[in-house]
């Protein structure tokens, strides 16, 4: 029996979310600071040799 990493990495962020609520907080923002440091500096990096 396998069990595959996202879902089960989704069930415990959920139950925490649910234990925590104001951890919801810090996912979102930590999530969407990601996202826009990539977005600003991701595209102007260039790894092909």
């Amino acid at each position: 029996m396998t069990i595959s990493l996202t879902p089960l990495l989704s069930l415990i962020a959920g139950i925490l979310v649910l234990l925590v609520p104001r951890l919801l907080n810090y996912i979102v923002a930590l999530y969407l600071i990601l996202i826009g440091v990539v977005g600003l500096f991701g595209a102007n990096i260039n790894i092909t040799p």
